[in-house]
């Protein structure tokens, strides 16, 4: 569930319809956020260029996606909500960017290796969600559970 949309939430996304008609949709709605993942992909990444942050991203792994939102749409419907609606989210909502930092034991091919310490910068450990898969769900008790697992290496280094 995505919590309980209210009229004004939803009116910077469609400004043009009245407070009143968004009151009384988002009152008798049921919210529910769907969500699948992009596979790993070299080409999805983000780089600097000067002061600015670049996004470079592909959608993929769209089939699934598609088919999760017909089933949720399905069980909507025959839950007796006959209208659904349905938008797709873009690069702006990323709370669960993963892959950041490639893992792996071929600096040729990563950044890191598998604990989280630079390739290049012998003391640059990076513990976020540098793993290349959130399964869909929400990383930071992996990103945690990660971060204990990295913790005696970072200690032993810095002896």
């Amino acid at each position: 569930m995505l919590g309980k949309l209210q009229g004004p939430m939803v009116k910077a996304a469609r400004p043009w319809a009245p407070m009143w008609a968004l009151k009384m949709v988002t009152n008798r709605s049921l919210d529910i956020y769907l969500t699948t993942e992009d596979l790993p992909r070299g080409d999805n990444q983000v780089s600097v260029d000067g002061d600015k942050i670049m996004i470079s991203w592909t959608p993929n792994n769209l089939a699934p996606h598609h088919e999760l939102v017909k089933r949720v749409s399905r069980a909507a419907r025959k839950a007796r909500y006959p209208i659904v609606l349905t938008e797709r989210m873009g690069i702006a909502t990323n709370s669960h960017m993963c892959g950041t930092a490639i893992a792996g034991t071929d600096p040729s091919r990563s950044v890191l290796d598998p604990n989280c310490r630079s390739h290049d910068v012998g003391k640059l450990f990076v513990v976020d969600g540098s793993f290349p898969s959130s399964a869909a769900l929400n990383p930071p008790l992996t990103i945690a559970a990660n971060a204990l697992r990295v913790a005696p290496t970072v200690a032993a280094s810095t002896r």
